[in-house]
């Protein structure tokens, strides 16, 4: 199977080396500063599963993709959500009559827009596991066993190509889960995700600290939100859900942060509409306890605030 990765950041570089590691035909779909930086220092991953070095990994830059290379059989996609766009423009030339996309996104709207630009038959449910970051030297670092890539079909036609899927991904070094609710963990995540930004962001803490400052309910309120706007369209979090979220969520000490919440206090863009904003646009226009999510609100302001005064700073204006 041809497995095209857009970007070897964190996500994109941590799966695709592991493939390309266990010899599948991988390449990388990067800038061109990443794929000098690839070819100067190779891919590196440090890991509690394996370090790895890969000299020089395969990579096409946009320029050389003009030249029409053979469409892959498969494309991950791990991207920022506010680069989508680009993304797709990215990949466009490797899709082909046959190819299958599967996003590491978080959320729902990029399922929409994939399915618009590409075909609804094209485009998987996926969402990664993982705690990974990239240094300053372009180094990837894994901060835990946990490296799940879970992926389903969004409709049974793809039943078959999902299949060829798992057995492409298996035994590459990470775990590859086919799952048959994929939409319904994607909300799980989706529900989770929303809750950790809003908190983190909003108090500008991490979990622990935010619980030692007695938010534990509002921790806990957040997340129920999150969750009744779930519900309303079908994809309520199941108990092992929801328990594991909320005790994530409230654990004494923890130093658990949104990865949201890092990027808002380094002045750098965030995802912050298409995880929490996406999400309200999603609750219901009328009644009382869905209706109702001014914590939400709260923490979508506060980080449209940040954008602001981020964009203002960019342009020469004062923050």
């Amino acid at each position: 199977m041809k497995i095209a990765v857009l970007g070897a950041g964190a996500l994109g570089g941590y799966f695709g080396g592991r493939l390309l590691q266990a010899g599948r035909d991988v390449q990388f779909l990067v800038r061109p500063a990443r794929a000098a930086l690839l070819r100067q220092n190779g891919l590196v991953i440090h890991s509690p599963c394996g370090d790895v070095k890969l000299d020089n990994p395969p990579t096409l830059t946009a320029e050389q993709l003009k030249d029409a290379p053979a469409p892959a059989d498969l494309v991950l996609l791990s991207c920022k959500a506010y680069d989508l766009d680009s993304a797709m423009d990215a990949i466009a030339p490797v899709v082909g009559p046959r190819t299958i996309i599967l996003p590491m996104l978080n959320g729902m709207r990029h399922i929409e827009l994939l399915s618009e630009r590409f075909g609804k038959d094209k485009v998987i449910g996926g969402l990664c596991l993982i705690s990974a970051a990239l240094d300053p030297q372009g180094e990837i670092h894994q901060f835990n066993e946990m490296h799940d890539l879970v992926f389903g079909a969004l409709d049974a036609s793809q039943t078959d190509a999902v299949h060829d899927i798992k057995l492409a991904l298996d035994g590459a070094g990470f775990r590859a889960v086919e799952s048959s609710d994929v939409l319904q963990r994607m909300w799980e995540k989706w529900v989770f995700i929303a809750s950790l930004a809003s908190l983190t962001t909003l108090f500008r803490a991490p979990v622990g600290e935010i619980v030692a400052a007695g938010g534990t309910s509002i921790s806990e309120a957040v997340y129920d939100q999150c969750a009744a706007i779930a519900a309303h369209h079908g994809h309520a979090p199941r108990a092992a859900a929801v328990e594991q979220g909320k005790r994530f969520l409230t654990t004494p000490g923890s130093t658990i942060t949104a990865s949201m919440c890092k990027d808002m206090l380094n002045g750098t863009r965030t995802e912050a509409e298409h995880i929490i904003g996406a999400l309200l646009a999603r609750r219901p226009a009328d009644g009382d306890a869905l209706g109702r999510s001014s914590l939400l609100e709260a923490a979508l302001v506060n980080l449209r605030v940040a954008e602001a005064r981020r964009l203002m700073k960019e342009s020469g204006g004062q923050a």
